[in-house]
C-alpha cells in the first residue's frame, strides 16, 4: 500500500514539474516560438488522437481531437493578424478552417486518414515558420 501511494505521489510531482516547465517555457518564449510551440501542440493532439482511435478509445480521442481543435481555433488562428499580414493571413485563416473542418470529420467518423491530413498540413505551415525564425531573431 506505501508503494502504491509513493508511486501515486511521484506521479503528481512528475506531472507538477513538466506542468512548471511547460508554464516557465511559455513565460520565457518570444511570440515566435509561442507559434512554433502552438503548432507542436497540435500535432502531438494529433498524434494522440490516432493512437487513441486505433486503440478504439473513442473518448480519449474526442479529447485529443478537441485539444487539437482548441489550439489551431484559438492559438494559431487567433494569432492572424488580417491587416499586417494581408493576403498571408487570410491564406492562412482558409487553410486553418480546412484544417478544422478536416478535425471535425475525422472526429466524426473516425478517420484516420483525415488526421494524417490535418497533420501534413500543419507540418508544413510549421515547417515554413521555423525557417522564418533565424530572420525574425536578426531583426
Amino acid at each position: 500500500m506505501n508503494a502504491m501511494r509513493g508511486a501515486a505521489a511521484y506521479g503528481r510531482g512528475a506531472s507538477t514539474y513538466a506542468k512548471v516547465g511547460v508554464e516557465s517555457g511559455v513565460m520565457s518564449a518570444s511570440p515566435h516560438r509561442l507559434i512554433v510551440m502552438l503548432f507542436d501542440g497540435a500535432q502531438a493532439a494529433i498524434r494522440a488522437a490516432r493512437i487513441h482511435l486505433e486503440a478504439g478509445n473513442i473518448a480519449e480521442k474526442g479529447t485529443s481531437i478537441s485539444k487539437a481543435l482548441d489550439i489551431v481555433n484559438n492559438g494559431l488562428a487567433a494569432a492572424l493578424d488580417a491587416e499586417r499580414g494581408g493576403e498571408v493571413a487570410e491564406n492562412l485563416a482558409s487553410l486553418y478552417d480546412y484544417i478544422v473542418r478536416l478535425l471535425l470529420s475525422a472526429n466524426r467518423h473516425n478517420d484516420v486518414d483525415k488526421l494524417d491530413e490535418a497533420e501534413r498540413l500543419l507540418d508544413d505551415i510549421a515547417s515554413a515558420w521555423r525557417e522564418i525564425e533565424p530572420q525574425t531573431a536578426e531583426g
